[in-house]
């Protein structure tokens, strides 16, 4: 178990790296293309792209995941899981060009048709990717995944800017994501031997699976628009744009961390279940979100506790409404680490129709909420809405697992309570000094001067409250010590690197 813990920190290792190198390209070539495009190039596009990724979920059937599950997946399984994954793409690009014409007379805009076409031939040429690269997830080998991604990445970002230097064309953005996809499929047939045949031999072993997995997606779009449905509906897109931005903030601290690690749960748990059955992952489970809490707590409530001098700094005084939000939702989204890390276990043992029940009940909880406090309360209420309903989604996930697996939720109690207790020591001091829940500054000399206090004091508080509880418990083995176990490893590691370069 300790060797697929390992193994599992080590994949979410690299899919950090790429989260963290996708941010940084993203951003420098935004830097870039701003200059040299209009907002109205980007509008386009984002509407285009997100037309079509809207398709593209709601028709998402999960076969990826079925070939990490498989005990011993055989090669018909793989030619199956490629033949259906090329018609799904075919379906979705042939959507998109029916609603190519009538997209852009909704919108009034000529060219979104011909953007939409393009953004057709991008999904059916997805259809060609390998699905052998699923192995990558299922033998947790991440480090592939990143070669996957990195080079076509380049590639999309090089034909970008290389364009909208000559033609100064909203067909810059176009031509990149055309760029990017073609390189994943052509770096999928090189990084994996696996050549795949056209055969549906193997459908029945994944029909039912992507049905369920099909359900839940329809279930998650709904779910994750709801609030700008509404908000927009009901107060218009000025205070949409300003909730939009403060979910944006609000959202970044703890998903930039559980994201990519629940990517490399779910294989990990899958290969903890074929070894050791449930007993095993049920260990993993408790360790994995003990690990994550003492990260995720201390970056939620941090966002939470300095959201007033941030948008004063980053965004300035027409922006403070946002405040609020990010308090409300860096709070709730703290929660997150139990109920994603809990969904990938799930997921891991096929437990879909728990996932769908789940999602159902939390789209429904979040429009009633939003049509009962967004009237009221604005966009404040926008965030108490969300905030709870994301409280009660991820306890219900970890409710699923506690039954599942015969666990007792005092077990998830004992796993997280040391960080618990030492963000609320951050959170109670940071308030009692006056740098945290603070009002939005008049200037941004003053918001800058507030997150230099607030910044430094909440780690140092936190990091030392852990000490002092984890201490004081006897130093016991859990995430504490994994941490320091992997801190050290990673000491080692570029011990030796610098031993070889010297």
């Amino acid at each position: 178990m300790t060797s697929i813990l390992a193994r599992t920190a080590h994949a979410a290792g690299w899919v950090l790296a790429w989260r963290m190198l996708t941010r940084l390209l993203g951003l420098g070539s935004t830097l870039v293309l701003v200059r040299l495009l209009s907002p109205e190039d980007f509008g386009l596009v984002a509407l285009a792209a997100a037309f079509a990724l809207a398709l593209d979920v709601c028709l998402s059937i999960g076969i990826e995941d079925q070939i990490v599950r498989a005990r011993d997946p055989t090669p018909a399984l793989y030619h199956t899981a490629f033949t259906m994954n090329l018609l799904r793409c075919a379906l979705v690009a042939g959507l998109i060009t029916l609603a190519a014409g009538p997209a852009a007379a909704f919108f009034a805009d000529a060219r979104l048709y011909d953007v939409l076409l393009a953004l057709a031939a991008s999904a059916a040429l997805s259809g060609a990717t390998n699905i052998g690269i699923a192995d990558f997830r299922r033998h947790l080998s991440f480090d592939k995944e990143f070669q996957l991604q990195l080079l076509p990445r380049l590639l999309g970002i090089s034909v970008t800017l290389g364009v909208a230097w000559g033609w100064h064309s909203h067909w810059a953005l176009v031509l990149g994501i055309l760029a990017n996809r073609a390189g994943i499929v052509a770096m999928s047939h090189v990084l994996h031997p696996y050549r795949p045949r056209l055969s549906l031999s193997a459908w029945r072993e994944l029909v039912g699976i992507s049905v369920w997995a099909w359900l839940i997606s329809l279930a998650a779009v709904v779910r994750d628009r709801a609030d700008s449905l509404v908000v927009g509906r009901l107060l218009g897109p000025a205070p949409l744009g300003v909730y939009a931005v403060g979910v944006e903030v609000a959202v970044l601290p703890t998903t930039e961390m559980v994201d990519p690690i629940c990517r490399a749960c779910m294989p990990g748990f899958a290969a903890t279940l074929r070894s050791g059955g449930d007993a095993a992952a049920g260990d993993a489970w408790l360790r994995i979100m003990a690990l994550m809490a003492l990260l995720t707590l201390p970056a939620g409530t941090g966002a939470s506790l300095v959201a007033g001098p941030l948008v004063a700094l980053a965004f300035g005084p027409a922006w403070a409404e946002a405040a609020p939000v990010i308090t409300i939702l860096g709070l709730a989204c703290t929660f997150t680490l139990l109920g994603n890390v809990s969904g990938a276990l799930l997921n891991a043992r096929a437990a879909l129709r728990a996932i769908l029940g789940v999602t159902l009940v939390a789209a429904a909880l979040r429009i009633a909420l939003l049509l009962a406090l967004v009237p009221a309360l604005g966009i404040t209420g926008a965030a108490l809405a969300i905030g709870i309903a994301v409280v009660l989604e991820q306890l219900a996930l970890v409710g699923c697992v506690l039954r599942m697996l015969r666990l007792r939720g005092s077990a998830v109690l004992r796993c997280i309570a040391r960080p618990v207790l030492a963000a609320a020591a951050m959170a109670l001091l940071l308030w009692q000094v006056g740098l945290g829940w603070a009002a939005p500054p008049p200037d941004a000399a003053s918001a800058a001067r507030l997150l230099a206090g607030a910044i430094p004091m909440g780690m140092a508080v936190y990091a030392a409250a852990l000490w002092l509880l984890w201490r004081g418990a006897g130093a016991p083995a859990g995430a504490e010590s994994d941490m320091l176990r992997m801190l050290g490893r990673f000491g080692l590691w570029r011990h030796r690197l610098a031993a070889r370069g010297g």
